[in-house]
């Protein structure tokens, strides 16, 4: 895979380029501050970027804003936020355009190396991987549809926006399959979407209405 990398810490951002060129990815451009970012993703159109929320010069918000900017150029850029911090709004306006090749990961809680390699591929294959204490703060931030969840199902719905399949999240939340089929049904039913056992594009429905 071609990547184009946007980090300012210097130790993190040469250790992201050993890591994946370690892994026999290329890496085709890094950036050191947000004004350099969209040009880069341009130029290069990469497979994937992966993006640091907060860059140099103004430590706020560069990293996502230029990922926003970039995915209105090149539709379908698949993009990997990995950040210390959540960034709701422009995380979820990230995500409003759909959640296909999106992923935002928290620095401090990947805690293998194959995760986040894993987390990469999956998004340049133009899937989702979200961690889920910012699915957790983004669900916070939603309104009345989903007080009409039961606790139950808002585990589940958090699990499923994580990408997770029926049997691994019966698996951790130690129930049956069948009863993981049963929440979904009536979380679809609850948040008027249409009922899908369609992995990935369950997950699209979650997100698209999350960001509604």
């Amino acid at each position: 895979m071609r990547i184009v990398i946007a980090e300012d810490n210097v130790l993190l951002r040469e250790g992201l380029v050993l890591l994946l060129t370690s892994d026999g990815h290329e890496v085709a451009a890094v950036a050191h501050d947000g004004p350099a970012v969209l040009p880069a993703l341009l130029e290069h159109r990469p497979d994937v970027a992966v993006l640091d929320v907060r860059l140099p010069p103004g430590f706020r918000d560069e990293g996502l804003r230029a990922a926003i900017a970039a995915r209105k150029e090149i539709p379908g850029l698949p993009v990997l936020v990995l950040s210390q911090y959540v960034e709701e709004t422009y995380a979820a306006e990230l995500l409003a355009g759909g959640a296909e090749g999106i992923g935002y990961l928290l620095k401090d809680r990947v805690g293998r190396v194959e995760e986040f390699l894993d987390a990469l591929r999956r998004v340049a294959d133009g899937g989702t991987a979200l961690d889920p204490e910012v699915v957790s703060q983004l669900m916070s931030t939603r309104g009345d549809p989903l007080r009409a969840l039961t606790p139950r199902e808002r585990e589940v719905l958090g699990l499923m926006a994580q990408g997770l399949d029926n049997a691994t999240i019966a698996s951790t939340l130690v129930i049956t399959e069948r009863s993981v089929s049963k929440h979904i049904g009536a979380i679809f039913t609850k948040l008027g979407l249409p009922h899908t056992d369609s992995g990935h594009r369950r997950v699209l429905a979650v997100l698209a209405y999350l960001n509604s």
